[in-house]
């Protein structure tokens, strides 16, 4: 009558595969993890961000672009004038006008251009009354101090290219925090299954229990109050598997859903165990590398940004002082043709040079907004040595965090082997009518305790070590992950 006990007590201390009708899907660590970087919809999402800055770079690389200009206009005209007693004057004006031009990096500009006119007038003081006249020259205009240098010129440049580089590292502490979740939802997934597999041993040694009662107390061995007490045990079992089934499939979905896995596959099977070995961490060579955590370098990304924009409005306080000049050779004729011909001779030649001067009194929109740029700055490097020191304090929490769930598998295992033979000492008892039935089924409820805390510090202990990797910025890396700038510069050049 005791052997039945004895066999399904021993598969309480060992590991239980559940066999079910439908094979669940065999999932690796590293094919969920690749599967998360691909698939999943918020990282896929973030790298848009930065796809869009790299659309912000091109489109204002465009200042580079050279304008061609075209106008032309007729104007036809009828006048009264004074000198020809009321007569009216009548006028045809044409107008053929084209320019191109070029910014530099000096944040100068260059405008060549050809410009026609044409004026046909019966005024009689006109002479000739019908006449051609062009243009072609080059007007140049350069700042002095307001605008003036490459850096006032490409800061629209240089703002969205440092902002692509931040949003990158964005991406990278996106994808740092993902593959951490991945990890931590495997493993979770792992214990619910090792739990539902506890529970469920338990369940049919409480149900055999249940039966042998029945017997014993139909022989007269027993009281008729134990069926009682076994019933009960039996129907707190079920209900706690039934609970622990719902909690692996409400798992499944959350991995299914971070992983975007196909909608057919019901169930999932973690393949990878936990990891139990000893992990000895170097608490002064894991600040060093949490100081270069994604998030840091994103930060230190907008504070270059910021001081870029200090940088450019701190000139942009300074007056507007521009030279320009101006060069052109001109014709003058009744026909086009000769006019034309006029223009390459050189023999009209018009020349100009100037400065010009623009300064607001009290200047004060740029000195505020100089101002702002500068509390911006210095806020964003206070929170940046506060995101530094708080790297540091989550480092050390996390080395403190696996020094403590190592131990817990230890004590874990500890305590599991102790249930075991606490076991054995009141199956014993219970032979001799010295433990009642009941005395059986808590004890036998204590070794299921400990064998799901057993499963559960090997879980935190693998929990630790990932917040440890996390911490220090180290995951990715591990995991063999890699973002590289060509990213999201293949997913703007895909975009038509």
């Amino acid at each position: 009558m005791r052997l039945p006990i004895v066999m399904s007590l021993l598969l309480l201390v060992l590991p239980v595969t559940v066999l079910s009708s439908e094979a669940p899907l065999q999932l690796t660590l590293n094919d969920a993890i690749r599967m998360a970087v691909e698939k999943n919809l918020d990282v896929r999402a973030e790298l848009y961000s930065s796809a869009q800055y790299e659309a912000d770079i091109n489109r204002n690389r465009s200042i580079y672009d050279p304008i061609l200009n075209l106008q032309t206009s007729y104007t036809d005209s009828n006048t009264a004038s004074v000198n020809t007693f009321g007569a009216t004057v009548g006028s045809q004006t044409l107008t053929l006008n084209s320019s191109l031009s070029q910014l530099f990096w000096t944040g100068g500009s260059a405008t060549v251009f050809f410009n026609n006119g044409y004026n046909n007038t019966n005024f009689p003081q006109v002479i000739p009354p019908s006449s051609w006249q062009s243009g072609l020259g080059i007007i140049i205009s350069q700042p002095l101090l307001k605008n003036a240098g490459r850096e006032a010129t490409e800061i629209a440049i240089n703002i969205s290219r440092s902002s692509k580089f931040a949003s990158l590292e964005h991406f990278n502490s996106r994808l740092l925090t993902t593959v951490a979740q991945v990890r931590t939802e495997y493993y979770k997934l792992y214990n619910l299954r090792e739990d539902r597999n506890v529970k469920k041993v338990s369940l049919e040694l409480a149900r055999k229990i249940l039966s042998e009662t029945k017997q014993r107390v139909k022989a007269g061995v027993l009281p008729s109050m134990e069926i009682l007490n076994a019933e009960f045990g039996a129907i707190t079992r079920e209900k706690e598997l039934n609970d622990a089934e719902l909690a692996v499939s409400n798992q499944v979905d959350v991995l299914q859903l971070l992983l975007q896995m196909d909608a057919k596959v019901a169930d999932l099977q973690t393949v990878d165990l936990p990891p139990r070995d000893r992990f000895d961490a170097n608490e002064g060579e894991a600040i060093r590398k949490a100081l270069n955590r994604p998030d840091i370098r994103e930060q230190k990304r907008n504070l270059e940004l910021y001081e870029l924009q200090t940088s450019n409005f701190s000139q942009k306080s300074r007056p507007d002082l521009s030279l320009t000049a101006g060069a052109q050779f001109t014709g003058f004729d009744g026909a086009y043709q000769r006019n034309f011909n006029r223009v390459f001779t050189g023999d009209y030649p018009v020349w100009s040079v100037g400065l010009n001067l623009s300064y607001p009194l009290g200047n004060g929109a740029a000195e505020n907004d100089y101002r702002k740029s500068r509390l911006k700055t210095e806020q964003t490097s206070l929170q940046l040595r506060s995101l530094e020191d708080n790297s540091t304090k989550e480092v050390k929490a996390a080395i403190r965090g696996i020094v403590a769930g190592y131990k817990q598998i230890e004590v874990a295992d500890r305590g599991t082997a102790f249930a075991e033979e606490r076991l054995r000492a009141f199956m014993r008892k219970n032979e001799v009518g010295l433990a009642t039935t009941k005395d059986v089924l808590d004890v036998e409820n204590d070794l299921a305790v400990s064998k799901s805390n057993q499963i559960s510090a090997v879980v935190g202990y693998a929990n630790a070590l990932t917040a440890y990797w996390q911490a220090t910025g180290e995951l990715l890396e591990r995991e063999g992950i890699r973002v590289v700038e060509g990213d999201a510069d293949k997913l703007y050049s895909a975009t038509r």
